[in-house]
Order: structure tokens, then C-alpha cells, then sequence
């Protein structure tokens, strides 16, 4: 979860400064300013070299596909002006992310046998379900109660609850995997 953490960290940073300072300052501050009062896709677009830079590992690639899903879900989940913002879509933004790129990193593991699914298609489908429902109650839950919210957020107050809710569908995954396997 090494890029994945560090992009969860720069994007709380640049969400906090966004509250702090304002959404046109965070731009300024990333030398983005061009793309003040775009839609916020582009906002976004324009935001991924700095949140999670490309050179080229699995891990680097992880984030950047959790930060793609999480620019695809803005809209769905209302928000879609950067400058109008406030502190708990800031937050939904940076739960968003951290759900999709654990989720993510949770299916490279699957796919390099580290855990294991049910064989039965409908049976993996229902987890994957289950383990993006969890990790992103449970990211919420880190960020609300742990964190204080976005406003309370430091990079290692989010590396460490990125890492713990990891860690936790790891876990379930583990079991699930090892429970298919004891019922053969």
C-alpha cells in the first residue's frame, strides 16, 4: 500500500489547504492555478501527477487507478464544484480514495494468490461487494472518529488509518478465503 498511503496523504493535504485557505489557494499552491473555476474532473486530472506521480511500479499504478475511480464517483455523489466544496465533501473525496485504492490494492492481491475468493462467480461477486461496503464504512469511521474529520487529518494520521483498514479486509479476506478452502 506504499503509493497508495502517500497519495492518500498528499490528497488530505491538498483537501486541508483547500479548507484552510481556500480552493483557489490549494490550486495556486500546486501551481495550478489555470485550472481555477474548471469543472472539477479537470480540477482533478490536473491534480493527479501531484497526488500520486507515475513511475511506473504496481503500486504507483494502483493509486492512480483508485484516484481515476474516485474522479469517475464525484459527480455521483454530488460533487461537482470544487470552489463550493465544504469540510464533509472534502472528507467524502479523501473516503472515496482511500476506499478505491484499498479496494484495489485488496484485488491485486487476489490476483497474485494472496487471498483467495470463492470459486463460484456469484459468490466472489457478492464479496467484492461486501469489501467495498466495508472498507469505505470503515475509512468513514477512521476519518470521523479517529481523525476528527478532514480538518484533524495529518499525512500520518492518514498513512496509519490507511494501513489499519488495509490490514483489516486483508484479514476478513484471509478468512473468507480460508473458509472456502476448510469446506472443500
Amino acid at each position: 500500500m506504499g503509493a497508495s498511503r502517500q497519495a492518500s496523504a498528499r490528497l488530505a493535504t491538498v483537501l486541508s489547504d483547500a479548507i484552510a485557505n481556500g480552493p483557489r489557494e490549494a490550486l495556486r499552491s500546486l501551481k495550478l492555478e489555470n485550472l481555477a473555476g474548471r469543472p472539477i474532473e479537470e480540477i482533478f486530472l490536473g491534480m493527479m501527477e501531484y497526488v500520486c506521480p507515475e513511475s511506473g511500479t504496481i503500486d504507483d499504478s494502483i493509486a492512480r487507478e483508485a484516484f481515476v475511480e474516485t474522479i469517475a464517483d464525484l459527480a455521483d455523489n454530488g460533487l461537482t464544484d470544487f470552489d463550493a466544496l465544504n469540510a464533509d465533501q472534502l472528507q467524502t473525496i479523501l473516503e472515496l480514495y482511500a476506499a478505491h485504492a484499498i479496494e484495489a490494492r485488496l484485488c491485486n492481491d487476489i490476483g497474485t494468490k494472496a487471498v483467495t475468493l470463492p470459486s463460484n462467480v456469484a459468490a466472489a461477486t457478492k464479496v467484492q461487494e461486501q469489501l467495498f461496503d466495508f472498507v469505505r464504512r470503515s475509512v468513514s469511521d477512521a476519518l470521523t472518529t479517529g481523525l476528527a474529520g478532514i480538518a484533524g487529518m495529518t499525512p500520518d494520521k492518514v498513512l496509519g488509518f490507511v494501513t489499519g483498514v488495509y490490514e483489516q479486509a486483508f484479514a476478513i479476506l484471509q478468512s473468507m478465503g480460508e473458509a472456502e478452502v476448510d469446506a472443500k
